[in-house]
C-alpha cells in the first residue's frame, strides 16, 4: 500500500459515507519518526482535487509543561495519560465534530511561552478532516473516525529518526536517556493496550527511509 492506494481507499469511503452532513473524519496514527506528518500532507495534497481538507496534528494540541512533567507519576505515564486532556479534546473536538458543528475552538500550545491559546476554526460539512498524531486509537478516541490509518514503521527506523530529528531536547546523550525513560515505554504500554494494528481499516508499511 502506497499514498496513492490510501488515497483511493479514502476516496470511495467518502464517497460511500452515510453521514453527508459533517466532515468525514480521518485518523493517521503511528509511533513516534513513523513518518506520519509527511504522509499526512501527502494525503491532503492528493485529495484537495475532491473538496476541501483540514489537517490537525494532535501534539499542537498538548496541555502545558507544569501538568505532563514532574507531577509524580512516571515519565511514560505522563507521557501517554498527562501529555493532551483526553476528555476535553473529546468535549471541544471529536463530539463537535461528530455533531454536525461547522465551528470548532481548540486549545493551542506555545512551545516557547509553555501556553495555550484557543483558536477558532470554521470547517466545511462535505469535507475531510484529517488528525495525525500518536496514540489516536485509545479507546476514548478511536470509535470517532470513519477512517483509522496506521503507520508501521519498523523501530530500527523510527529510533534514528528521532534521535537525529529531536534536538530540542538536547544533546544526543540527553535525547537518548529521554526517549529511554518517557516516550519508548509509552509506545511500548500503547501497543500492548490498544492494538492500534487490529483496529485500523488499513495500515501503511513503512519499509525504508523513503515513503
Amino acid at each position: 500500500m502506497d499514498v496513492l492506494d490510501v488515497k483511493e481507499e479514502i476516496i470511495q469511503r467518502f464517497k460511500w459515507r452515510t453521514a453527508t452532513d459533517r466532515p468525514f473524519i480521518v485518523a493517521i496514527d503511528g509511533l513516534g519518526g513513523a513518518g506520519k506528518s509527511t504522509i499526512a500532507h501527502h494525503l491532503v495534497e492528493e485529495l484537495q482535487s475532491i473538496c476541501t481538507v483540514t489537517l490537525i496534528h494532535i501534539d499542537n494540541h498538548i496541555v502545558e509543561r507544569c501538568k505532563r512533567y514532574d507531577t509524580g507519576h512516571e515519565e511514560w505515564f505522563e507521557y501517554y495519560y498527562l501529555q493532551w486532556d483526553i476528555e476535553s479534546l473529546i468535549n471541544n473536538l471529536f463530539l463537535p465534530l461528530h455533531n454536525r458543528a461547522l465551528h470548532l475552538s481548540l486549545p493551542f500550545y506555545n512551545q516557547h511561552t509553555d501556553t495555550i491559546c484557543e483558536r477558532d476554526m470554521n470547517i466545511e460539512a462535505n469535507s475531510i478532516f484529517i488528525i495525525e498524531g500518536i496514540f489516536l486509537m485509545r479507546h476514548e478516541w478511536r470509535s470517532f473516525y470513519d477512517y483509522r490509518l496506521y503507520i508501521d514503521c519498523p523501530s530500527t527506523i523510527r529510533e534514528e529518526r528521532v534521535l537525529q530529528r529531536d534536538v530540542y531536547i538536547g544533546d544526543f546523550i540527553t535525547r537518548l536517556h529521554k526517549y529511554k525513560k518517557r516516550y519508548w515505554p509509552a509506545e511500548k504500554y500503547y501497543l500492548t493496550k490498544e492494538n492500534p494494528l487490529a483496529v485500523v481499516d488499513s495500515v501503511y508499511e513503512v519499509k525504508s527511509t523513503i515513503y
